[in-house]
């Protein structure tokens, strides 16, 4: 059975060595623009889609990725399963920079500032997110990271925090409290649609820097960010290859039926609209 990929990162990581039949694609969605064309290909007989969560340019803050589009383009294109790549702060002495984390936990430090659901307006539905990744993706990953030859470690809890100013050290201090491993402010809130949307999501969390608690370490800044991601890209890039490589054709997880009895409101209830604006994410419960 054949399957789509996504890839959701930064610049760089939609030209992956190899890629064929490249194509890039715009992508209208209920919810408003995604955050750029979506590239799409063939990687070792895998069909690829891609896409720079920040725009091409690195244009748009954490609090502004429209993700609802993002997620919902993604599916519109077929995609079945995410990987998605990121830069992370440590919080952890063991992880450091350079070094890759597979996250399969989260503490939601963002504001509500965000939509983080495609439901509202007419439907009422909640999805279950005790184990908010795909497990069977991220063991995936895991394994391909090692085959890569990179540091990495499995497991561990993601801050995810707004932004976009880095944490204070009280707030980094705060969280090394609550036993985190590595913060963040976007994998959340994809991880929440990807959810709602059915699909596989897992996370290659590229640690740049020990956010500001560390004595003998510099505090966070750009440059060092930039820096770090720079060295990490051919990493990741042969992550994403050794990970296609191995990813199930046919999904065994249960995110592909994640939303079954999710839906709450009372079918005869949904306004027409709010089933056609679902139609890619739950239509077959409708």
């Amino acid at each position: 059975m054949t399957t789509t990929i996504g890839v959701i990162g930064g610049s760089g990581l939609y030209d992956i060595e190899g890629l064929e039949g490249v194509e890039r694609i715009s992508v209208e969605t209920p919810f408003g623009a995604p955050s750029d064309e979506y590239v799409t290909g063939v990687l070792n007989g895998v069909r690829m889609v891609f896409l720079p969560r920040h725009g091409r340019g690195h244009r748009l803050l954490p609090s502004e990725v429209n993700y609802r589009a993002n997620i919902y383009g993604m599916k519109q294109l077929g995609v079945e399963q995410i990987i998605s790549v990121s830069a992370v702060g440590s919080l952890k002495e063991a992880i450091a920079p350079g070094h890759i984390v597979i996250p399969d936990q989260f503490i939601d430090r963002t504001k509500g500032i965000r939509k983080d659901t495609f439901f509202g307006d007419g439907i009422v539905a909640h999805a279950g997110f005790a184990d908010p990744v795909c497990g069977t993706l991220s063991d995936t990953l895991y394994n391909a990271a090692r085959a890569a030859g990179a540091t990495v470690h499995k497991g561990g809890t993601y801050i995810c925090m707004e932004g976009p100013a880095f944490s204070t050290r009280a707030e980094s201090f705060m969280y090394l409290g609550l036993g985190a491993s590595i913060i963040g402010m976007t994998n959340l809130t994809e991880a929440k649609l990807a959810r709602e949307a059915e699909i596989c999501y897992g996370i290659i969390a590229l640690s740049t820097d020990y956010d500001c608690w560390h004595e003998h370490h510099a505090d966070v800044s750009v440059e060092a960010v930039i820096a770090v991601i720079c060295q990490n890209v051919a990493m990741a890039k042969n992550i994403i290859r050794q990970a296609v490589a191995e990813i199930q054709r046919e999904r065994t997880c249960t995110c592909s039926s994640a939303m079954q009895h999710s839906i709450i409101t009372d079918r005869a209830a949904i306004p027409a609209e709010a089933k056609e604006r679902l139609k890619p994410i739950i239509g077959k419960y409708l």
